[in-house]
């Protein structure tokens, strides 16, 4: 089991396998506990439906930044000009130009989605925005976000985590694509929280993310209670 376990990488920048073993089984599917579920849990976790591209209207909201304080998550993050940042589920690419205005002409960002329709609505976008110099778009799959080895300054997956049908498959990908040193920004509703009115499978408490992030070749930096409404959990990947 973990020898074949061993050959599993796949969605997700790189990572690092030079880590404690993965759980046994890692993964259990079970009859749905949830409509908004797969079936398919994680550490004692089920995972969520993936949010289709039919949905890029409600990431593009007017009063998202009112609402979630995107503007304080993107001025919060530890990036700097030059860096190199993945955008883990870029969706229409609300963050991704952002995030580009930030590192500025030097750096760059490399926006990974799994859905082309998704990519074609960020690609207008950050023409729109006149970022498109410093913005690639990545089709990535499931489990591989086909991201170069120890490439990456920081990973940010917002609201994404919870809807990865191979979480540890694709936080494995995440490590290895980060530089030694660098940062993996987890976003996520804060399920501690019954005033965030968000559905229960698409909010993840700060205990779960620590936990799921054990089996990993991470370090624990901090998390963020900043946001109205999401935690925003920082790791960090070991300096050689």
């Amino acid at each position: 089991m973990q020898k074949a376990f061993a050959a599993i990488i796949f969605w997700l920048p790189t990572i690092l396998l030079a880590i404690s073993d993965p759980p046994d089984p890692i993964y259990e599917q079970r009859s749905p506990s949830n409509r908004d579920g797969i079936g398919k849990f994680y550490m004692g976790r089920e995972i969520s439906h993936v949010m289709g591209h039919q949905g890029a209207a409600w990431l593009e909201r007017p009063e998202r930044e009112r609402d979630e304080r995107t503007d304080l998550l993107v001025e919060a993050l530890p990036m700097k000009k030059g860096d190199i940042v993945a955008d883990i589920g870029a969706g229409s690419g609300y963050f991704a130009w952002r995030l580009a205005k930030k590192v500025g002409t030097s750096g760059k960002i490399l926006a990974v989605d799994i859905q082309p329709e998704m990519l074609k609505i960020l690609e207008a976008n950050m023409e729109n925005h006149g970022v498109s110099d410093r913005v690639k778009p990545i089709l990535g799959k499931i489990t591989d976000p086909k991201l170069p080895n120890e490439s990456v300054d920081l990973a940010l997956i917002v609201d994404v985590y919870h809807e990865l049908s191979h979480p540890y498959e694709m936080t494995q990908k995440m490590v290895e694509a980060l530089k030694p040193g660098g940062v993996i920004a987890f976003v996520e509703y804060r399920s501690e929280d019954p005033m965030v009115p968000i559905k229960r499978l698409h909010k993840m408490t700060e205990e779960q993310v620590k936990k799921e992030m054990t089996v990993h070749d991470l370090e624990y930096v901090e998390t963020l209670d900043i946001l109205p409404q999401q935690h925003i959990i920082l790791f960090k990947k070991p300096e050689k």
